[in-house]
């Protein structure tokens, strides 16, 4: 299903669209939010974006790829996107997997693996699960490095 590329094998696309999910992130941490940012790709076109919002939204289900799924969802018309690419700059999370696979999404590219709480095979694997009714192909470590140093420091910062 997944794993790691090395950067010079990845499409100029996609490393494009890794850049705007960076972008997004950036603009999360300027609002004092962990700093994960992603966009939804389809068609060749963006067609939603998000970036962490549980600070400023009082809001535990902010996390970048809900936010940029919603407005995906808005701009389409139909909740499930099947033909879509969701890119975020961290591995996403159980919750965010349950979404993933319920938005009918293609393909998960991420960034940085998160040992932590990443449920697309670093803390747990989530993409092989029958839990999970739909499968999507999953690539990692797509400026990887970038992505979890914008996340090292940003905590840095905050120490």
């Amino acid at each position: 299903m997944g794993g790691s590329v090395a950067s010079e094998e990845w499409p100029e696309s996609d490393v494009d669209c890794m850049r705007a999910a960076l972008a997004e992130a950036e603009l999360a941490a300027g609002e004092g939010e962990i700093p994960v940012g992603a966009v939804v790709v389809l068609g060749g076109e963006i067609i939603g974006t998000g970036r962490n919002c549980s600070v400023r939204r009082s809001d535990p289900a902010g996390h970048a790829e809900l936010v940029a799924l919603r407005a995906a969802a808005t701009s389409v018309g139909n909740y499930r996107i099947p033909e879509a690419t969701l890119y975020v700059t961290l591995e996403p999370c159980v919750m965010c997997a349950g979404a993933i696979a319920q938005a009918r999404v293609k393909r998960v590219v991420f960034g940085a693996y998160d040992p932590k709480a990443g449920a697309l095979g670093s803390a747990v694997d989530l993409s092989d699960s029958r839990a999970l009714n739909h499968r999507f192909d999953i690539n990692g470590g797509l400026l990887a490095d970038e992505c979890a140093g914008l996340l090292q420091r940003f905590f840095e910062a905050r120490r």
